[in-house]
């Protein structure tokens, strides 16, 4: 849908009957982008992408069908799900998107970061309130233009090599949906409220496990930030970098260095995805992988660790820093600050979890340590921060 959302809309702004409900309502036409699925569905870097065109294309219907548009951007805490910080996100809009007019979602943990403090949410509001301004100058509609036509052939291809190598590893493989939930907690979350609806589409109790394709985008997720990996808001990305380096040579990632510089959307992408790769820890993530077992296991999580290590070295190429974060150092230091504290809670998790799956279903103890489980769950999700 997202790929047709300009000829959806022009179809539906065409109809003369919704023209004169749309005149009623003073020609104003709201559509909401979703965020979620589209990046379990395609990954982080393809799904960035799509909806960037999205939002260009429904812009310049509007433009053309004399509408004034809204987006409504469905946006959760977490990375993967479309999160990070919504005035760079603003200012990486599609030119023409903003024009004075936005709406957005903030979920979960975003909430109480956002406006528990006054001070922090007179901040935060003043901060979206500039971006929206800044965004609807002409100024920066003809500098995101710019870049835009500069960046779409290079950005088209690194999406396709991100998304091909995130389905390859994610839907293509048939053992990966066992894979995720032997290396996740994703199984012993079903009990937990995540979100407002169930954690998979269609799925009654006592049914077998979901698929991904049926597993909801919260707990998908979810389960990944447990695990330390944060797989959703990285992965494909180094592999893309890696492959526009070989097709181009070193020129080629000193343009995308130059494009991070130079275009809104790009710097917002690629500083999302420093800050989830800075909250891994592939040494607390391989004893996650040591709750799997066998050759195939084992390639898997080679696989997603060789993957990780490309994506920060070719990121830091490309941003000119020498260690994640250097450019938010406040960060930097409170993940430093948490981690040892989360750690603990982390290696608790893996070793209740091993003892979990290898009790009988009806061991009088198995409720104990479910909830022992659990309690860790909560532990690891307050200490990490944007975890869905």
């Amino acid at each position: 849908a997202l790929v047709a959302a300009g000829p959806i809309l022009d179809a539906l702004l065409r109809d003369p009957v919704y023209r004169l409900h749309l005149a009623a309502r003073g020609d104003r036409q709201e559509v909401m982008l979703g965020y979620s699925d589209s990046n379990k569905e395609s990954g982080f870097l393809a799904a960035a992408w799509i909806l960037h065109q999205a939002q260009s294309a429904l812009a310049e219907v509007a433009r053309r069908q004399g509408v004034e548009l809204t987006l409504f951007h469905g946006r959760g805490g977490a990375i993967g799900r479309g999160g990070g910080p919504s005035n760079r996100a603003i200012l990486g809009s599609a030119p023409g998107s903003v024009d004075g007019r936005l709406k957005l979602t903030e979920q979960g943990e975003v909430v109480t970061a956002n406006y528990a403090d006054p001070v922090i949410a007179r901040r935060h509001l003043e901060q979206l309130t500039g971006a929206v301004l800044i965004a609807s100058t002409d100024e920066h509609d003809a500098a995101a233009r710019a870049a835009l036509e500069a960046g779409a052939p290079i950005l088209a291809e690194l999406s396709a090599t991100a998304r091909a190598a995130y389905r390859a590893l994610v839907h293509d493989d048939p053992g990966f949906a066992g894979f995720f939930r032997e290396i996740t907690p994703i199984s012993e979350l079903s009990d937990l409220r995540l979100g407002s609806r169930p954690a998979a589409r269609g799925r009654q109790g006592g049914a077998a496990a979901p698929s991904i394709d049926s597993l909801r985008a919260i707990p998908w997720t979810f389960a990944w930030s447990q695990a330390r990996i944060n797989l959703p808001g990285w992965y494909g990305l180094g592999g893309a970098l890696e492959t526009y380096r070989v097709a181009h040579g070193d020129t080629g990632l000193a343009e995308i260095a130059r494009l991070y510089q130079s275009w809104p959307f790009l710097a917002s992408v690629l500083d999302n995805a420093e800050m989830i790769l800075a909250k891994a820890d592939m040494g607390v993530a391989r004893r996650y992988a040591s709750l799997t077992a066998g050759p195939e296991s084992a390639a898997r999580w080679e696989r997603i660790e060789a993957e990780y290590h490309r994506t920060v070295g070719l990121l830091l190429r490309v941003t000119g820093r020498e260690r994640l974060l250097d450019g938010v150092p406040v960060l930097q230091r409170s993940i430093a600050l948490r981690n040892p504290y989360v750690d603990s809670l982390s290696e608790l998790q893996v070793r209740l979890l091993a003892r979990l799956r290898a009790m009988p279903a009806d061991d009088p103890d198995r409720a104990r340590v479910l909830r022992l489980v659990q309690l860790t769950v909560n532990g690891v999700a307050a200490g990490l921060q944007n975890t869905g």
